[in-house]
């Protein structure tokens, strides 16, 4: 297939040689968006406009999702409500789509830009920032000048997954709900979302490098447009602009390259003419992208670029099996390479395949859930547990759900001097039969229940594994299963699968679950058991 390729600097590209963007060297970028992006933005694009030299390459320039318009997708929105906001930056975090951002701004700086606008939207505006403890009233306290927090909703990108509604009332604050969409409300929304692109940016003192989520204040941390083509409340682009994040807000965008593995995450991010990163990538083979890397780093390092940041992207089934082989390949040369697994746990490109991350009786295509039996058979493969015994390999698992311990593995991975793979547990709610709202929800209950432990194993931190291992971000970390202390429930791994579709064959009418995921739930108590011995825990 095609490699996919974008550009970082749109001011470095020459214009093409005969002045419409078809010179096969480079792309005129000012003809691709004038021209192809209009076309496909009014339905012309595909019939009309001719095929050229840089379409048959697969070169998209970078950030064109931007341009992407989604406000006719669902018919709810989010509402924010700032009296009830606390500025915890988790609704800007988790959203799959960059459609809800954050901004904070000093009072004069928000008294002068609000007095630029019509009189009719000012209150609105106005309401759309919050006084809060953590910007407004700590700094007060502290004789410094305080910020008032924004959010803003961008309905050109928001799909209505309510994704930031599920995480805001689980925290507790129901500083968002949704709304049904009423005539006025995407052009309200869209004047909103100019208003808030005209801000000044979040001044510096107000970005705490203590606190990660905080960094998608900074627009350095802002490096996927949204306009991606992934199903509303994707599990896997949430993952993908945190990694972004971190990285963008530790190096720069100018110091980032990703190799993608053909999968979920190359579709979405390069449906023509739509890409959502502005930053360079390329999309290799199913199997072969850490090999693609490898090349990547080497030349890199030949032109003096050692610092540059590149990072291998994938889903389970490239990294866990077809290019496990290649994967480990890299991870045996000792390159500074970064991995990101994206581990949904099927083929979600191919229909919903199991693969070897996939977990024992799960039902899934070709291996469907019969009158007897059924489901697949094999345990699940724990990719963490033998990408550990490669030589000088940093390794984690991690969730979107629990931003801090995420963050904690991407920086830790770029600092690290060598190969580093940190796997973290991507909902994909078609395949697992969950809401489009559900994703971060799935994911802490995946850690809860045992189905998908955290961890970092650090070789800068010790020369036994039991030093290198670290379970933190895991409840109960001495016990076999987690115990909600208010209602005394025991969270186990049956208790995350009556929560998925895909495992609700699995249980009779009565609701009690069959051998094959009483099977599973042994294997994953098991797989429990030896984290916790190899930390020292047991």
């Amino acid at each position: 297939m095609g490699i996919t390729t974008n550009l970082n600097k749109v001011e470095d590209l020459a214009k093409g040689t005969d002045g419409k963007g078809y010179s096969p060297d480079v792309i005129d970028v000012d003809a691709f968006f004038d021209r192809i992006l209009e076309g496909y933005a009014d339905g012309s694009g595909p019939a009309e406009l001719p095929a050229d030299t840089n379409l048959a390459r697969s070169l998209i320039p970078a950030g064109t999702a931007a341009k992407r318009d989604f406000s006719f997708l669902a018919p709810e929105i989010p509402e924010y409500d700032h009296e009830n906001c606390v500025g915890c930056m988790t609704c800007v975090v988790e959203c799959p789509d960059t459609a809800i951002l954050g901004k904070v701004i000093k009072i004069d700086d928000l008294e002068v830009s609000l007095a630029g606008v019509d009189d009719g939207d000012r209150d609105y505006l106005n309401d759309q920032f919050a006084v809060t403890t953590k910007f407004y009233k700590a700094k007060e306290k502290r004789g410094q000048t305080p910020g008032k927090f924004g959010i803003f909703i961008d309905p050109t990108k928001c799909k209505g997954c309510a994704e930031c509604v599920e995480a805001c009332d689980d925290l507790g604050y129901n500083a968002l709900k949704m709304i049904q969409k009423e005539d006025d409300t995407v052009p309200q929304y869209q004047k909103a979302f100019e208003f808030y692109k005209n801000l000044p940016p979040t001044p510096d003192e107000f970005v705490n490098e203590r606190l990660p989520v905080d960094y998608m204040l900074s627009e350095q941390a802002m490096l996927f447009t949204g306009g991606a083509g992934s199903c509303a409340g994707c599990g896997e682009t949430t993952a993908l602009r945190m990694m972004l994040a971190a990285t963008g807000y530790q190096y720069g965008a100018e110091n980032i390259g990703l190799v993608a593995a053909t999968g979920c995450n190359t579709v979405y991010g390069s449906s023509y003419p739509y890409n959502p990163y502005t930053v360079p990538w390329i999309n290799s083979l199913f199997e072969n992208a850490p090999a693609v890397a490898m090349g990547v780093r080497s030349r890199w390092d030949q032109m003096g670029w050692e610092e540059k940041r590149i990072w291998t992207l994938g889903g389970d089934g490239a990294m866990f099996d077809i290019g496990f082989q290649s994967l480990s390949r890299m991870l045996a040369s000792g390159m500074d390479i970064k991995v990101l697994v994206l581990d949904t746990q099927v083929y979600s490109n191919t229909g919903g395949q199991t693969s070897t991350a996939s977990f024992k009786g799960q039902d899934a295509k070709m291996s469907a859930v019969r009158q007897i039996g059924g489901g697949k058979q094999e345990n699940r493969k724990e990719i963490g547990r033998i990408l550990m015994m490669h030589p000088n390999t940093y390794v984690a698992q991690t969730v979107a759900s629990i931003p801090n311990h995420f963050f904690k593995t991407i920086m830790e991975a770029n600092e690290f001097p060598g190969p580093a793979v940190v796997v973290v547990y991507t909902t994909c709610q078609p395949e697992h039969g969950v809401a489009d709202s559900m994703s971060r929800h799935q994911s802490k209950l995946a850690v809860e229940s045992r189905a998908f432990p955290v961890f970092t194993y650090d070789p800068r931190k010790g020369d036994t594994i039991k030093s290198r291992l670290d379970l933190k971000g895991n409840p109960a970390m001495k016990e076999d299963w987690y115990t909600v202390k208010k209602t005394g429930e025991t969270i186990d791994f049956i208790t995350f699968a009556r929560s998925e579709g895909r495992f609700a064959k699995n249980f009779d009418k009565a609701g009690d679950p069959d051998q094959i995921l009483l099977d599973a739930q042994t294997d994953r108590l098991t797989n429990w058991h030896f984290l916790q011995e190899l930390a020292g825990l047991r």
